[in-house]
């Protein structure tokens, strides 16, 4: 009766109304019609705001690094599917949309064309608007960035994408063709350029500027020059398309040229330098100077932060938290991404030479005169980190790192407080021996509700300096290579590259330079792959059992070498595949090599 009684009172009221068209237009209360969106600069702004939250950032449960020779994560949630080329089309593990944790939503093929639709949403209405002016074009400029930034994911993680450059509607063909690698490569290119065209040198950090739309383009162009997209599919048994994944032509002397004329763009800029200058006093200094790049709110070093919005999501398990996540176990934390043993030694002795485990001398004492940015990235047994908290303070006043155990006079052991078998958190202890160290200020007490909020490094001028490197060394310019590697590792405390290194050897030197750098920072994954080295890399993960002799405060030290298993299928494993929903959905998709 309610129901008739509401339609009567209804009626009624469209008699009184009349022909009123009026009385059926209100505007909604929740929310703002798109033809107030596309009138009002302030609107438009939130709307690009909106699409810089698709960007992906490291401070996750799982890091990039755990699916690379970095890290491994103590919880091997589906880690090793990909660690050991498992993966298939109807993967559903850590780097799909559908993995229980997230970590790795805004890098999934559906997330990042959501992403890209709302820029070519962006670019059409903008144009229509006919709104004019700096605060437009710098706007414009930004998402010419981002979408460039999007395409490169895309780019990194399959080859040649399908390139959109409209906002489909429903009465648009859908099914469309992948672009070819060279043709996804010239795009990225050209919303790169549109963008620098578009945006100032400098200004607020967590907005794209000139430098940040140069750098990206630095990045493709180095990856584009690379071995594996030169490769013309070789690797793939006679994959049919080589095209979708390489270069099929062109000269790659002209593809390095470019490369190192984009990096050279951004240091010309003169906007940026390396954090705490080129001369550090110390080794200590040095070490103290690396760790403070990454604890504030920006510095001289950066070119594109990200920032997080922890207040208003300050319950959730997972919110940005690299503290919590990453501190070892004996601390309450989580010791999520643990280096393994394969990224420790290649930290170079102070000196500049290799650690040799062979070496008897280096072998008792492992972490003495290490690479100053040793002791800034790795926590490891005996390292002071800080004081401890009730839970296990009591068992260790001075607050280091307890990796080994403790051999009783009657021959058994007693683990130390951060290792598996210690008294709190067990289940995240390490299984490698090591913690990670970079990112983490140890000033806070990292708990699911007290957080740090220094920003994500997007970008830093390191990694333009270490581009630049690489491209004049594969186009013989050395001297000036060297010149420019050396200002690298001069602000870390390191040596000068060998007057005498040439050739394979100072490529291999910049390689492992780049390595131990920017470590951490979702670099190496696709270093490996573009270099066409995860063959002899991707192998199972190394660590160090650590014990301590009854009545010795000098432990030994016993390589595990198959703490976790890894290995490389070498037919497939440089992409990933095109989820089976997607094929299923556009059969005009042709899926990558291998799957």
């Amino acid at each position: 009766m309610n129901r008739i009684k509401n339609l009567y009172i209804l009626l009624f009221i469209l008699l009184l109304t009349g022909c009123n068209d009026d009385f059926l237009e209100v505007a909604p209360l929740d929310r703002f019609s798109d033809a107030a969106v596309w009138e009002d600069p302030a609107l438009i702004t939130s709307f690009v705001d909106n699409i810089y939250m698709g960007q992906h950032h490291a401070f996750q449960t799982e890091m990039l690094s755990s699916l690379a020779d970095e890290s491994m994560d103590v919880w091997w949630w589906e880690t090793q599917p990909i660690l050991k080329s498992e993966i298939n089309p109807s993967y559903l593990g850590v780097l799909s949309p559908w993995h229980w944790t997230g970590d790795f939503y805004n890098l999934s093929w559906q997330a990042l064309y959501k992403n890209i639709r709302a820029c070519n949403l962006f670019f059409e209405n903008i144009e229509a608007s006919g709104l004019e002016g700096d605060d437009i074009d710098k706007l414009k400029g930004e998402v010419y960035f981002l979408r460039g930034y999007f395409y490169t994911w895309l780019m990194s993680f399959y080859g040649g994408v399908i390139i959109i450059d409209k906002a489909y509607a429903p009465t648009d063909e859908f099914l469309v063709p992948r672009n070819t690698f060279e043709e996804t490569v010239d795009y990225i290119v050209e919303n790169c350029n549109a963008a620098a065209e578009l945006l100032p040198v400098s200004g607020d950090k967590a907005r794209a500027t000139k430098g940040a739309a140069l750098t990206l383009k630095s990045k493709v162009l180095l990856y584009a020059a690379s071995d594996l997209f030169n490769s013309n599919a070789s690797w793939t048994n006679g994959y049919s398309n080589p095209e979708l994944v390489s270069y099929v032509g062109g000269d790659r002397s002209s593809k390095w040229q470019a490369a190192k004329d984009a990096a050279k763009a951004v240091i010309d800029l003169g906007a940026y330098s390396l954090y705490g200058g080129t001369s550090p006093g110390s080794a200590e200094e040095a070490t103290q100077n690396y760790i403070n790049i990454f604890l504030n709110y920006g510095n001289e070093e950066d070119i594109f932060l990200s920032f997080f919005d922890h207040a208003n999501n300050s319950g959730a398990w997972d919110n940005p938290n690299v503290g919590l996540f990453n501190g070892p176990n004996g601390w309450e934390n989580w010791g999520g991404n643990t280096p393994i043993g394969q990224l420790v030694d290649d930290y170079e002795m102070a000196d500049g030479t290799k650690f040799d485990w062979n070496n008897s001398e280096e072998a008792a004492a492992p972490y003495e005169n290490r690479d100053p940015r040793f002791y800034a990235n790795v926590l490891y047994d005996g390292a002071y980190w800080k004081p401890r908290p009730a839970s296990t303070g009591s068992n260790d006043p001075e607050g280091k790192v307890q990796t080994g155990s403790y051999i009783q006079a009657d021959g058994s052991s007693i683990p130390g407080l951060d290792t598996r078998q210690g008294p709190v958190q067990d289940w995240n202890g390490t299984f490698t021996g090591y913690y990670n160290r970079k990112f983490i200020d140890p000033a806070i007490d990292h708990t699911p509700t007290n957080m740090q909020k220094y920003p994500w490094r997007q970008m830093r001028y390191a990694e333009v300096i270490l581009n630049y490197v690489e491209a004049c060394i594969e186009l013989g310019d050395e001297t000036e290579a060297k010149e420019y590697l050396n200002m690298i590792r001069s602000r870390a405390g390191m040596p000068d590259v060998p007057a005498s290194e040439t050739g394979d050897e100072l490529m291999e030197r910049y390689r492992n330079e780049r390595r131990i750098e920017l470590c951490y920072e979702q670099h190496r994954y696709f270093d490996i792959r573009r270099w066409m080295i995860a063959p002899e890399v991707i192998t199972s993960a190394q660590g160090v059992k650590i014990e301590y002799p009854y009545g010795s405060e000098t432990p030994t030290y016993t390589l595990l070498d198959d703490v976790q298993e890894r290995g490389w299928n070498d037919n497939k494993s440089y992409f990933l595949p095109i989820l089976l929903d997607e094929l299923n959905r556009n059969d005009q998709l042709i899926q990558n090599p291998g799957y």
